[in-house]
């Protein structure tokens, strides 16, 4: 996570908390250990989860009524679990009523919406809900991501929660983690479905680092607008950004950053601070995009826009195989056509 949702974690005092394993690793046939902290019995009996911060849930039976930012639903859903999701937080809706893109394949009309935008949760149709478990990402060590400070405590007598950290760890952890909690909850890590996405995830990683490896020496920026200010982010932060550069990517690291490490704030007149062949810029619906930044000259001017090599961005990726095989291959189609521009 990082820049303008990152300014609202700073502005709020921090409101979140929190090699890649074989599949087969992270399979819970319905009974025994999942091998990452998850347990539940065939005949629907205990049900357990040890969560990134440690705390273990342990229920009676599988949860059969599960609430969860938007993200981590989206994921879990894409690892199979369905029909236990009854209730999203976070970004869910655009304005004109279609699913936000955070929102991936989930079929968002049949969900509750307990709130659609930061700050916002509903604690009474949370409660009306009946949840047996809340599902989370934490970028920081502490809450759940956009789960108000001011209710915390309401929300967690409701149900117990699980979080997975998703701040300052590579790519495949989160992912990983994600598909565990999936297959604690039912999900068939062994369907064609998922095989076939992991498949596709492991061949862009390598697509990726193929094209960092001919491509030396081009520099990438990640980054965020905002209509006063240009957010360069940390590539040692975002699970994403570190994972490319362990893939060999040459990701540009500020000299300046916020007090949480992810993003240095920049003035629209020093917007050209760094010096970057590729720009990821931010695509998620509260920063701006391209169309917007005409009124810019400093965003004209720099060197990978006038290149045309501007490529959108996903701060906050959906954890599953299916949801970042895309973004890798993004990146390693831009890294594949990119040239130098200075």
């Amino acid at each position: 996570m990082s820049n303008t949702r990152a300014r609202h974690l700073t502005r709020r005092s921090v409101l979140g908390a929190g090699g890649a394993l074989a599949l087969g690793a992270l399979i819970s046939a319905c009974g025994g250990d999942d091998g990452s902290g998850g347990t539940a019995s065939p005949a629907g009996g205990a049900w357990t989860f040890t969560d990134d911060r440690g705390t273990k849930v342990d229920v009676a039976k599988r949860p059969q009524r599960v609430v969860g930012y938007v993200a981590t639903a989206a994921a879990l859903y894409d690892f199979g679990v369905d029909e236990q999701l009854v209730g999203v937080f976070g970004p869910t809706k655009l304005k004109d009523g279609k699913p936000d893109p955070q929102a991936g394949n989930l079929p968002v009309d049949r969900l509750e919406i307990i709130g659609n935008a930061f700050g916002e949760f509903n604690v009474e149709k949370y409660a009306a809900l009946r949840p047996d478990l809340l599902v989370d990402n934490m970028f920081l060590e502490g809450e759940l991501f956009y789960v108000p400070a001011e209710s915390k405590d309401k929300i967690y007598a409701l149900a117990p929660s699980v979080a997975i950290s998703a701040g300052a760890v590579s790519l495949p952890k989160p992912i990983e983690r994600t598909a565990a909690l999936a297959a604690a909850l039912g999900a068939d890590l062994k369907s064609a479905k998922v095989t076939a996405a992991k498949a596709r995830f492991e061949k862009a990683a390598e697509a990726v680092r193929a094209a960092a490896k001919a491509k030396p020496g081009l520099k990438v920026l990640a980054s965020s607008a905002s209509p006063d200010l240009f957010y360069a982010s940390s590539p040692n932060m975002n699970t994403d950004l570190i994972y490319y550069k362990e893939l060999g990517v040459d990701l540009i690291v500020p000299d300046k950053l916020d007090k949480n490490g992810y993003f240095e704030n920049l003035s629209w007149e020093n917007a050209d601070k760094y010096k970057a062949d590729i720009i990821m810029l931010d695509s998620r619906t509260q920063a701006l995009q391209p169309k917007d930044l005409g009124s810019k000259p400093s965003w004209k001017d720099l060197p990978a826009v006038k290149a045309g090599q501007v490529i959108p961005w996903q701060p906050e990726p959906r954890f599953s195989y299916e949801g970042c095989a895309p973004l890798l291959e993004a990146v390693a189609a831009a890294l594949q056509s990119a040239k130098k521009t200075g």
